[in-house]
């Protein structure tokens, strides 16, 4: 996008949109696994805000071809070559879901495409698409990790080049509503945190909300501003040095692959479809599937993360301690008071004549003195 593009994005007037349209283009390098996902969200569904059911929120029209009820073909790329020609009258979101292949590397052929040139039948890439229609969206929004930061297409040894949105539109990019890249990572999407970034973005449309924060990485701060840690059940049994040798085992699995401590993920907060499931919660290791580095930083996923040794040597004493101490209170608390009983006495420490003062001390006089008849 270059700098004259950028200098001609318009924020929406103040009352904002009362109709908007989103183009979801899932033709990067991916598996279309963040588009059924995200038809598991319920807080909202993507069916409540197509319907109109959201309050407050602009019409939305949609198009995803997993979604669409066009037959396919010219019928359903219609809106994106009128998009692409400028002709779109109302304001439109552009959702890119896979990563993005360095075309310019690709040799004779190309390594994605969506739909055929109108005058030549050859294919038009998806970086084609990106550029026709990223300079000319209201808002860009990149689902799953692989369109947020390359992903597993993007690893290490890997033949095409391919990369996150922001690497290939830039780090400064604005769309024409004035916004950065939204990014919502997750290998797949989480269902909730993606529709709940895209109301928010709608919100913000209809001009009813600020712009969503966004941290360094362009992700939503109120959902990945925490580690997997700082959310997860197993997270006692850490500070506690008592830590899982298997995958059966509740307590913290550190040692056998987990790298939840330094991940930016909700999953053991919020779960996966109505709030049950995600990866610790049922079992599994966190591989840091939303990360950037992932998943070169991550491998081998069964292998304990190279800080696991440091950080379970200096907890362990410590752990020790605790656990012994919180043991020996645990204990405490577990017995009743010995004045439960069923005596011929009262054992409590009730005094009827107890008073709060001496009998020589001012205040009590002055109490009793208040009290006479």
């Amino acid at each position: 996008m270059t700098q004259s593009s950028r200098d001609t994005a318009v924020i929406p007037q103040e009352n904002g949109f009362d109709e908007i349209t989103i183009l979801w283009i899932s033709e990067g390098m991916s598996c279309d696994g963040d588009t059924v996902s995200m038809t598991a969200s319920g807080q909202p569904a993507i069916e409540d805000i197509v319907l109109g059911l959201v309050p407050g929120l602009p019409k939305v029209n949609l198009h995803n071809k997993v979604l669409s009820p066009a037959a396919g073909g010219e019928e359903f790329l219609a809106p994106y070559r009128k998009a692409a020609r400028g002709e779109m009258t109302e304001p439109f979101i552009l959702v890119i879901e896979g990563s993005i292949p360095n075309e310019n590397i690709n040799g004779d052929g190309y390594w994605t495409s969506f739909g055929n040139d109108e005058t030549t039948g050859e294919p038009l890439t998806l970086n084609w698409w990106i550029d026709q229609l990223a300079p000319k969206a209201w808002a860009v929004v990149a689902a799953g990790t692989c369109a947020t930061y390359g992903g597993i297409h993007a690893m290490a040894g890997n033949p095409t080049g391919c990369m996150g949105l922001a690497d290939y539109l830039g780090w400064d990019f604005r769309s024409q509503g004035g916004l950065p890249i939204v990014n919502v990572p997750g290998c797949p999407i989480q269902p909730e945190n993606f529709m709940e970034t895209l109301t928010w973005v709608l919100y913000h449309a209809a001009g009813s909300a600020p712009p969503p924060p966004l941290d360094h990485m362009l992700r939503p701060q109120w959902l990945f501003g925490k580690t997997v840690h700082e959310g997860c059940d197993r997270a006692a049994y850490y500070e506690q040095a008592d830590f899982a040798k298997d995958y059966n085992s509740p307590k913290c699995q550190v040692k056998i692959g987990c790298w939840g401590p330094v991940i930016n993920c909700n999953v053991p907060k919020r779960g996966w479809m109505g709030g049950v499931g995600g990866c610790p919660n049922v079992g599994g290791i966190c591989i840091g599937c939303t990360m950037p580095g992932f998943p070169d930083k991550f491998m081998p996923f069964m292998d304990m993360p190279p800080g696991g040794s440091l950080s379970t040597l200096l907890i362990k004493p410590y752990g020790a301690l605790i656990r012994r101490l919180r043991g020996i209170t645990n204990a405490t608390v577990n017995r009743e008071p010995k004045w439960h009983h069923n005596g011929p006495e009262l054992t409590s420490g009730y005094n009827p004549r107890w008073r709060p003062y001496g009998p020589a001390d001012p205040r009590r006089q002055a109490a009793e003195e208040r009290n006479r008849p």
